[in-house]
């Protein structure tokens, strides 16, 4: 489907809720082993058996668009008439010359259609023609699927918080990961193995 993604102007679309509910049968297992010589980390997808479930009602703050913190940012959505059945928010870092993506959402039943790309692809847009060095995010490592939308997407594995939300997280299996994405191959570095 050819999605078409239009602005959503802060006044309007300021704290509409974002519904991140999901259930995912794999994660990725972490491991960090401390050793004289360093560090050694692996992520390892695994099954999850039972699923690991998170839906929007457990967290204090529930995702929205426009929250206070990310006072540049600015945000596109896809409509199915009247209706916002996804939206991507993107602020920019200014002293690194990143942007971030902070939101991303497709609502149930809209998945697995081409919506994320489509916003996903807006995002990539705004960050080549404003001369970002990187497009950044944030998921967590029971988020399986969406780890995999982004790989399938460019983005890498830049960095990963193991008590980001709370000082269980491994244990939890929800390890926030950063994932980075570098347009025009603007990274810098060898990535032969």
């Amino acid at each position: 489907m050819n999605w078409e993604v239009l602005p959503l102007p802060k006044e309007k679309w300021k704290g509409f809720p974002l519904v991140m509910d999901y259930s995912t049968r794999e994660y990725y297992d972490t491991a960090v082993v401390t050793a004289d010589g360093g560090f050694s980390v692996m992520f390892e997808k695994r099954e999850a058996d039972p699923p690991i479930t998170h839906t929007s009602d457990e967290y204090d703050f529930p995702d929205s668009l426009y929250q206070e913190h990310w006072r540049e940012a600015e945000a596109y959505g896809i409509f199915d008439g009247d209706e916002l059945i996804g939206a991507v928010e993107v602020c920019p870092e200014g002293w690194s010359n990143r942007l971030a993506v902070t939101e991303l959402w497709v609502k149930e039943g809209y998945r697995r259609r081409g919506a994320g790309r489509a916003l996903m692809n807006k995002a990539k847009e705004i960050c080549r023609e404003r001369g970002h060095r990187a497009l950044m995010l944030e998921t967590q490592s029971c988020n399986a699927n969406a780890v995999g939308f982004y790989l399938h997407e460019g983005f890498e594995l830049i960095g990963f918080d193991s008590c980001c939300y709370t000082n269980a997280d491994v244990a939890r299996r929800e390890v926030r990961l950063d994932l980075g994405r570098f347009p025009e191959n603007r990274r810098g570095v060898d990535r032969r193995r």
